[in-house]
């Protein structure tokens, strides 16, 4: 596995990670929260047109509304809705009125989500594959960075019972970011770590956090999203 500084090892867990922190200042992040907030609200323009063309073909495949928002926990544990596209759906439903073009799907899913396989029976189509690997179906998370209540780089967000059982005592730590978009783990294999080793790069990134950090993760992105390397 190749971390973002380009040293690889197998197991994440007993890495040294370097020290990054002391090398920003902390009053440049405002300043880097803006400007983050001002590029998601231009990348959601950018891609709308991308994102309504997605969501008018799911509803037609589908059947049912594109949107849908999974109820997860925010920065110090708030209560947050995140919003993505419909990638799931068991059968196709008969077409009612477009007004479902338009509605959201609210889903309270304690468990959280599995991990992704290519195989899985619950995923639409070969569409909504590709959406899955290559993160289209993440896009309106954009709007939620826009308005300050996430950020492109942090911890996923997670539900109650994903906080328990993947970082335990240390779920404070966690909660006292902002989730992310990406993060160190996404960049450093993604569905192939164990759960074990995502906890150790969030901890890092959280405890470490730093702009060098930050935007070594945001260009790591690009290509997994690119390729879709390590989706499943």
């Amino acid at each position: 596995m190749r971390l973002p500084w380009g040293k690889r090892v197998e197991n994440l867990s007993s890495l040294a990670f370097p020290r990054t922190a002391s090398v920003s200042r902390k009053c440049a992040w405002p300043y880097a929260e803006i400007a983050e907030r001002l590029a998601s609200a231009i990348l959601l323009l950018a891609f709308g047109p991308l994102l309504l063309a997605a969501a008018v073909l799911i509803f037609f495949l589908s059947g049912r509304s594109p949107w849908i928002a999974h109820r997860r926990l925010g920065r110090y544990g708030t209560e947050l809705w995140v919003p993505k596209l419909r990638t799931m759906w068991h059968r196709r439903e008969r077409l009612s009125a477009l007004s479902r073009l338009f509605a959201i799907e609210y889903i309270d899913d304690e468990a959280g989500p599995a991990l992704k396989a290519p195989e899985d029976a619950r995923v639409g189509g070969r569409f909504a594959r590709f959406c899955r690997r290559h993160s289209l179906d993440e896009i309106p998370q954009l709007l939620l960075v826009s308005t300050g209540r996430m950020s492109l780089v942090g911890p996923r967000p997670v539900t109650p019972g994903e906080l328990a059982l993947i970082y335990g005592p240390d779920a404070e730590i966690i909660l006292s970011a902002k989730p992310g978009l990406s993060g160190l783990w996404q960049v450093s294999g993604r569905n192939r770590l164990t759960s074990r080793e995502r906890r150790a790069a969030d901890l890092e990134s959280v405890r470490n956090r730093s702009l060098r950090l930050y935007l070594t993760v945001l260009l790591r992105t690009v290509p997994e999203v690119l390729w879709g390397r390590n989706t499943w």
